[in-house]
């Protein structure tokens, strides 16, 4: 979230959702061109934009929803993310730069799926979470001798995939068993179990095989063994540290256990 969001009921019975910055920082002409690329280059269901050329508002269509994720609307978002994720591009990033919430997020093209995890968002953001105070040097130091084992566990994909890069609960929006909306994104071309790590840290769609979710995207797109054991805990030291940047020591008890789990 990088702004205050106000329904706007208009004379002719339309609605449409107003974003306004809620600090200087904010940028929501980036918001307005992930969700274009998405509508342009996907089926994920978002908001269209009807207005972005500031960074101080913008302007969405109104999706109908609510945040229930029960079996069927989990079924329906495995479908749609895997459809996502089969999605590629030559290299990982993005031809721009984009944000997670209201932080920077850097996507300079890599051929290179784990140097990219490592220098652009492991190390890119728990170094800026030092700078920034509330991640001690100890914590750096041992994230970064962990960046320099990653290959011990992850691998390089297939091939990039389009990830919408912050899914959790209420930036999903459901009405009667279906997906109606993602909203708020933070785009780039990744290994997909970046994406599917995600949800798991806040058990957006459950966190182990046996979720309707996981059940379903297996089905379509094979989940390799490794993932939720090892890998998914990796992935997840990059959103723990956005959340530590943002908020403050309260996840860092998480980001400890993690590092001693890998031996650091």
């Amino acid at each position: 979230m990088i702004g205050d969001v106000y329904q706007i009921d208009l004379a002719d019975g339309r609605k449409v959702v107003a974003k306004v910055a809620d600090s200087e920082a904010a940028s929501l002409r980036i918001e307005g061109y992930m969700l274009r690329y998405l509508g342009e280059h996907s089926q994920l269901p978002v908001p269209d934009v009807l207005y972005d050329a500031d960074d101080t508002l913008l302007l969405m269509t109104y999706i109908e929803g609510q945040s229930q994720l029960g079996d069927a609307e989990q079924q329906h978002a495995a479908e749609l993310l895997a459809d996502l994720h089969n999605l590629t591009q030559p290299q990982y990033g993005l031809e721009r730069d984009t944000m997670i919430g209201p932080l920077h997020q850097p996507n300079p093209p890599s051929d290179s799926w784990i140097d990219f995890f490592r220098d652009h968002r492991l190390l890119y953001m728990a170094r800026l979470a030092h700078a920034d105070g509330p991640l001690p040097a100890d914590f750096l130091a041992r994230i970064e001798k962990l960046s320099t084992r990653l290959d011990n566990w992850l691998f390089e994909p297939e091939q990039p995939s389009l990830i919408h890069g912050d899914i959790w609960t209420t930036n999903v929006l459901t009405r009667q068993g279906r997906i109606t909306g993602f909203i708020d994104p933070a785009i780039y071309y990744a290994h997909a179990e970046i994406e599917l790590a995600y949800t798991t840290l806040f058990g957006t769609f459950g966190r182990t095989f046996n979720s309707a979710f996981f059940d379903h995207y297996h089905t379509l797109r094979p989940i390799q063994p490794g993932f939720f054991e090892e890998r998914r805990h990796l992935y997840n030291l990059y959103p723990l540290l956005v959340h530590v940047r943002l908020f403050g020591g309260s996840y860092m008890n998480r980001v400890d256990e993690i590092l001693h789990t890998f031996g650091f």
